[in-house]
């Protein structure tokens, strides 16, 4: 019989882990036995439902249960993984296929309904300013042939330092280095600050390419838990008293998959830990034009001393036009310029005139006020509908693309995604989302594609279905 002591300080989540890993282990719960269901073993022992969809996550990914769909849980017997050996020596290999997965992603941008995505709907974007820039570029009599700078195109660059200006983050025109997207951003600072074996910490859940990029270059990675307010600091000064981290890559504002916000307070304690432990902050703020607030940034708090930021504009006018930027201070620049020839010569001058025509024009910051307002009511109803099928909400910023939540009747979310295609749905399972993929009931809704009355009726069927098989 498993106790639990809500007095004692280990979590609850950890009791119920250690308690029935230890049942286990000593043959108390054979293999192959059925769990209580999750609202069973909650009722039970008069705990959350999410407290126990948690923990037994954590057995799944550590091998001590299977989760058998529309079945429920099961202490794992030794050939569940076809593995030989002791039966709990080593957790088993995760199912889910984060780059197959992220590629079916784009493939299958066609399906009717998106809530997993991550670019706007063309209603949501600045196509009527793009198209007549478009127009401008082809008669005003600019060559349109040959190469681009080698730092980017010089007014859009200008344009950008005068715009970062006005969030106090002076920056100097040849500290702006235009980019083909944030994605050769990151991939440009990573390749020029880290080596093979070097430590790099990352928001955990986080963004996935960017680990794929980092494991790519032989970096060890360590994750950085995600609060509402920005960052787990107790859990990140532990990890640097273990590890001496290169760099940290973190998006503090509106961060992909949770869309929390790090406070001032955080960013502070962030910059002082890395003047202590020697480690560089790369600040992905790719979202910051989504943010109705005013707020402070790495960038600005350090004006380029530890930090690198990196900016986009193609979540705001069209994920088509590929123009991003990087600022870092004056000799790491230098370096990320050179790096940018080698790999690939320049940008593409004429993506950047095209944008530059955009951010000019007369109703650049109508647009990007009208974006914001759209974005909050889409939040206002995702939240609505979520909630009221019971969805737990990690964070509820009113701002931004993105909504984290979870149900307590759908504990797999690759296993509902793998469902939902087949209805014409998109889902963005949690598993994509952290550094060591292990089934999870946490998914991503882009608020912008969740308007679609077909997407709550398949996920409150498969709610009910859940229910069924837990009772």
């Amino acid at each position: 019989m498993l106790t639990l002591r809500p007095e004692l300080q280990t979590p609850l989540v950890s009791q119920i882990v250690d308690g029935l890993r230890g049942m286990i282990a000593g043959q108390a719960l054979k293999p192959g036995v059925k769990l209580p269901s999750i609202r069973g073993f909650a009722a039970m022992h008069g705990v959350s439902v999410f407290t126990v969809v948690e923990a037994y996550d954590r057995l799944v990914a550590q091998g001590w249960l299977v989760s058998r769909a529309n079945a429920g849980f099961f202490v794992k017997r030794r050939g569940d993984d076809g593995a030989s050996g002791a039966p709990y020596a080593q957790p088993p290999q995760p199912k889910f296929d984060a780059r197959w997965y992220l590629k079916q992603i784009f493939e299958n941008r066609n399906l009717p309904m998106k809530p997993g995505c991550g670019w706007l709907p063309h209603d949501f974007l600045f196509g009527d300013a793009l198209r007549r820039s478009m127009r401008h570029l082809s008669t005003d009599g600019s060559s349109l042939e040959g190469y681009g700078l080698p730092y980017g195109h010089m007014a859009l660059r200008m344009v950008i330092a005068e715009a970062l200006a006005e969030n106090q983050i002076s920056v100097e025109v040849d500290q702006v280095l235009l980019t083909q997207g944030s994605s050769q951003a990151l991939d440009l600072v990573a390749r020029q600050l880290i080596k093979p074996g070097d430590t790099v910490l990352v928001d955990s859940p986080g963004y996935p390419n960017l680990m794929f990029m980092l494991r790519f270059l032989g970096a060890n990675l360590v994750g950085v838990p995600r609060t509402p307010t920005g960052y787990d600091l107790a859990a990140l000064e532990a990890l640097l008293a273990v590890h001496k981290p290169k760099a940290f890559f973190t998006q503090p504002r509106l961060q992909s998959p949770t869309c929390s916000i790090a406070s001032a307070a955080h960013l502070h304690r962030l910059l002082q830990l890395s003047e202590t432990h020697g480690f560089t902050l790369v600040e992905n703020d790719i979202y910051a034009d989504m943010d109705p607030v005013s707020r402070s940034t790495l960038a600005s708090l350090d004006q380029l001393q530890r930090v690198v930021y990196i900016g986009s504009y193609s979540k705001t006018i069209s994920p088509n036009l590929r123009v991003g930027y990087l600022l870092a201070r004056g000799e790491l620049i230098e370096d990320l310029a050179q790096l940018k020839m080698i790999s690939g010569l320049t940008s593409s001058d004429i993506s950047e005139r095209l944008t530059f025509g955009v951010v000019t024009d007369g109703r650049w910051r109508k647009h990007l006020k009208s974006l914001r307002e759209k974005l909050a009511v889409a939040h206002r109803k995702t939240e609505k509908n979520l909630t009221g099928l019971g969805f737990e909400l990690f964070h509820e910023p009113g701002a931004g693309m993105y909504l984290w939540a979870r149900h307590p009747d759908l504990p797999d979310g690759a296993v509902l995604s793998k469902e939902a295609t087949p209805e014409g749905i998109m889902l963005g399972p949690g598993q994509l989302f952290l550094l060591e993929p292990h089934p999870t009931g946490w998914l991503r809704f882009n608020v912008a594609f969740s308007d679609d009355e077909r997407i709550w009726r398949f996920l409150s069927h498969r709610i009910d279905l859940g229910r069924q098989t837990a009772q």
